[in-house]
């Protein structure tokens, strides 16, 4: 099997086959900690890093691990890597450590990580097994990021507040409100509001790809119609 190119890796990680608009995969941490940018980038982190760790490894004992135990072998391997992140998380960022919760410890189950891993990693060298753990967490996070940042906003009128949670002191500051005197939008920080932000994303998703789909079919038509004009005009001349 002929190995996807790194562009080929990029696009597939980052639009065509997003692992949350167009897979609808690990939609439970996507949905539960989405209410606001901080917890959303955080765990969007821990994420990527579990992906790309957990890929590289996977990828590197491909050959050596029976196929009647591979997918306990990646579970475990996802799993001491979920464990070194949630120790790491402890150690620097407890409070948001805390207010993520049980998300972190899910992400050993994440259907991201473990699809990956069986999908892509078990299949490819090291270098490609890590450089699409490393597009697919970068997509998933984007997205996560995108949700929190929204419903952070429509629900507070601000972005970025207690960012101080992930970067420390120099962060205190970082909170900017766009809407002063804002009385707020509960729905968007509440579980529905998730729903309903992640659909209209969806939708955004869609509408681009049938807009570049149309213009991908309507030069494909022109391109004859020219090529037909040249052929005319030659037997003209």
């Amino acid at each position: 099997m002929a190995s996807p190119s790194y562009r080929e890796i990029t696009i597939n990680g980052l639009w065509k086959n997003n692992p949350a608009l167009v897979q609808l995969l690990g939609l439970c941490p996507l949905l539960g900690v989405s209410n606001s940018a901080v917890n959303a980038l955080g765990l969007a982190l821990a994420s990527a890093l579990v992906l790309i760790c957990s890929n590289t490894a996977v990828s590197l004992v491909r050959g050596v691990v029976n196929t009647a135990v591979r997918l306990p072998a990646f579970v475990m391997i996802i799993a001491a890597l979920t464990t070194c992140i949630e120790l790491l998380m402890q150690a620097f960022t407890y409070e948001l450590y805390q207010i993520l919760g049980i998300f972190i410890p899910l992400i050993t189950t994440n259907c991201v990580i473990l699809g990956r891993a069986d999908g892509f990693a078990a299949k490819h060298d090291p270098a490609r097994a890590a450089y699409d753990g490393l597009v697919m967490g970068l997509g998933f996070g984007i997205v996560l990021v995108m949700i929190g940042a929204l419903r952070e906003l429509l629900g507070t009128g601000a972005v970025l507040a207690n960012m101080h949670l992930l970067f420390g002191p120099m962060a205190v500051n970082w909170q900017l409100t766009l809407i002063p005197e804002y009385k707020g939008f509960l729905l968007a920080i509440l579980p529905p509001g998730a729903f309903i932000v992640l659909g209209l994303l969806i939708a955004c998703k869609n509408r681009v790809d049938e807009v570049l789909a149309e213009r991908a079919k309507a030069q494909q038509v022109e391109v004859p119609v020219l090529s037909r004009r040249v052929r005319v005009t030659g037997v003209i001349e």
